[in-house]
């Protein structure tokens, strides 16, 4: 049994120069995919890229321990900071 498909209700519209769009034909056709599901495809890794690299990120030991303290630390506004997480993020507007 195939999982249930997500209801497809927003469109994107792209402008494109004759160029680009024959690139992204010939890419599509070369995959086995209709233009919009590779453009789609190529758009969602690119987001999940963008959006992974800002939720990983390196420390050296000493970066780490002045992390770790401040995070250790008393909260300077703690109703601020209620308010700021009781509101809902803007993407998920």
């Amino acid at each position: 049994m195939t999982a249930p498909t997500a209801i497809r209700e927003k469109t994107i519209n792209l402008r494109a120069t004759p160029a680009q769009k024959l690139l992204i034909e010939r890419a599509a056709e070369a995959t086995g995919t209709t233009r919009t599901a590779f453009v789609l495809d190529a758009i969602l890794q690119r987001a999940e890229a963008v959006l992974a690299d800002r939720t990983r990120f390196v420390l050296s030991d000493t970066q780490l321990k002045r992390f770790e303290k401040a995070l250790d630390a008393p909260l300077p506004a703690p109703d601020a900071l209620r308010r700021l997480m009781a509101r809902q993020p803007r993407w998920s507007r």
